[in-house]
């Protein structure tokens, strides 16, 4: 028998009676998610003009890497808002702090869109885009984890998965709307008007989104689970020490990080970032066509979140994961290398039949990865990695004899590059354009190709393969937030989530673009960058299949009681 403050358990087969139906909930707390995911991508999309608004005084290379590095800060930022807000919301409830966070998001997006550019107030300009991204990235930590645990705990357990499935499917329509605002912006203004002052638009109008989503928000109750957990609790709530000091709670943080997040962050962002970067940097296809292909296995997968989701409703949530992050390390170098032979066979053609060797010094040999631009690679050896890495050429390295020129051979073709080391800047800049103008020569002769040829583009085909990669994302990543909700007790679900959560998105994904491309540039292989994403998910398989618990139907309000 219950006294008059315990608030009634909701029906098994539906949330709570007294609060808004599941369309509502459902509806609300995806669309505030995928608002947030939009405000999120467009500076991404948009990176190349915002370098040359707020980075103008320091060259083009430089100021593109900048806004990057900008754009990754947001990634850097997220586990401080996942602790914040998690904290917060185990404290003072789901609702108020969605509500905080999305607000945050919103005024954050709409300044970028107001912010004066290096031209009018100098410095000032990157200093403040600097401040709003991080702003974005501190609110999107704590959105993420609230929207999942709101829907979970409204959610039968029979559905749980379908249901929060949706919520996964916020990413991609984020990702999608950011592209077709751009594009269509652009379309309707011209692309001299879009770059001068066009490009603001987007940022503006999540004011518009930002009401809107404001106003669904605020029609909604707090989550049941919550509300029960407040009118039975006689303990005073501790979220950070019960979650991250004691070993009972702990341990299924590490498991989830390294079980789960790990494989999202280096899975999902293989398939939607590090295919892009590929295509456009190492295989040449025309920027419009990458953003097309992108687009399209983006609105293609969309429904793969919900179906993985509502799969592991039946067969649970591990299997359905762990099926994921194996298809994946399964097609990852296939896959990749398939894609190259898709998107540019002449490029496939031409490494068959003539490989690139570079025969140097290793003493002599520097990484080719620069993130401020400011190397020089004056070496006989740098000189030609450089040109290589720049081609998109992959190459095998050989040792010579200790100070000796560096040598590159193309199939039968030698060509011997040029000491720069100790040159002044006239001179080593004349020796760099006389190895890159021999070396390209030579890549000429040998069939290497410049771009991929639109007309060899096999679009189906690279399609197909691109949504091998969105089969197993999607299948790690739909049953995620139902797998997370349902590993940690009520009183504090909120912060024990969100930190493994955004550590794995905002780290180990964030992070994958750069050190993919580091591993590239250190060892000459243009698919030796895969390595990062293997590395990673190798590593959460094995967790997920010796320690991570089957969730499924787990009863949200006993969780941590036994």
């Amino acid at each position: 028998m219950t006294d008059q403050t315990t608030v009634p358990a909701p029906d098994a087969d539906g949330p709570d009676p007294q609060g808004p139906g599941l369309r509502t909930v459902v509806g609300a707390s995806a669309a505030g998610t995928a608002f947030e995911w939009y405000d999120f991508f467009i500076f991404g999309s948009l990176t190349t003009i915002i370098a040359r608004h707020f980075y103008a005084d320091v060259g083009e290379a430089t100021s593109y890497i900048l806004a990057l590095l900008t754009f990754g800060v947001g990634f850097v930022v997220r586990p401080l808002g996942a602790l914040a807000f998690g904290w917060f919301g185990d404290k003072t409830g789901r609702k108020t702090t969605f509500l905080v966070t999305i607000t945050l998001m919103g005024v954050a997006t709409v300044a970028i869109g107001l912010l004066p550019d290096y031209g009018s107030i100098g410095i000032a300009a990157p200093i403040l885009l600097l401040l709003m991204r991080i702003l974005q990235g501190f609110a999107l930590g704590g959105e993420y984890g609230g929207a999942a645990i709101y829907v979970a705990e409204h959610a039968p357990a029979r559905s749980r998965g379908f249901l929060t499935g949706w919520i996964q499917t916020t990413a991609a329509a984020g990702l999608t709307g950011a592209l077709v605002v751009i594009l269509g912006t652009r379309a309707v203004l011209g692309t001299e008007a879009f770059d001068e002052w066009g490009w603001r638009i987007p940022f503006l109008l999540s004011a518009v989104l930002l009401v809107v989503s404001l106003w669904i928000r605020l029609k909604l109750h707090e989550s049941p689970a919550f509300k029960r957990m407040v009118a039975e609790s006689t303990e005073r709530q501790a979220p950070f020490r019960e979650s991250f000091a004691t070993w009972k709670i702990g341990k299924f943080v590490l498991i989830a990080l390294v079980g789960i997040m790990f494989a999202q962050g280096a899975v999902w962002y293989a398939g939607y970032f590090y295919t892009r970067f590929f295509m456009e940097r190492v295989l040449k296809v025309e920027v419009a066509t990458v953003d097309m292909l992108i687009l399209a296995i983006t609105v293609a997968s969309a429904f793969l979140y919900v179906f993985f989701g509502w799969l592991s409703d039946r067969v649970g949530r591990k299997p359905v994961m762990v099926g994921g992050m194996v298809l994946f390390l399964i097609a990852v170098f296939p896959g990749f290398h398939a894609l190259t032979q898709a998107a540019n066979p002449a490029l496939a053609q031409a490494q068959s039949s003539a490989p690139v060797t570079v025969i140097a010094d290793p003493g002599t040999c520097a990484v080719q990865f620069d993130p401020v631009g400011k190397t020089a690679f004056a070496s006989s050896c740098d000189l030609a990695k450089n040109v290589l890495s720049n081609a998109g050429v992959s190459y095998d390295n050989l040792a010579a004899e200790p100070g000796s020129l560096a040598a590159v051979r193309i199939g039968t073709i030698e060509i011997t590059s040029v000491e720069g080391a100790g040159l002044d800047p006239a001179a080593l800049s004349a020796a760099r354009a006389d190895v890159e103008t021999r070396i390209k020569a030579a890549l000429t002769e040998a069939d290497y190709p410049t771009t991929a040829d639109p007309d060899r583009i096999n679009l189906i085909a690279v399609f197909a393969i691109l949504m091998v990669f969105m089969v197993a994302a999607t299948a790690v990543y739909g049953p995620q937030a139902a797998a997370l909700v349902e590993l940690f007790p009520t009183r504090v679900r909120y912060t024990a989530m969100s930190l493994p959560y955004n550590v794995g998105t905002g780290w180990v994904g964030g992070l994958l673009p750069a050190a993919s491309f580091a591993l590239v540039a250190w060892s000459g292989n243009i698919y030796f960058g895969l390595w990062y994403s293997v590395g990673f998910t190798t590593v959460a398989t094995l967790v997920a299949i010796l320690f991570l618990p089957e969730t499924r139907g787990r009863d949200l309000d006993r969780i941590g009681q036994d």
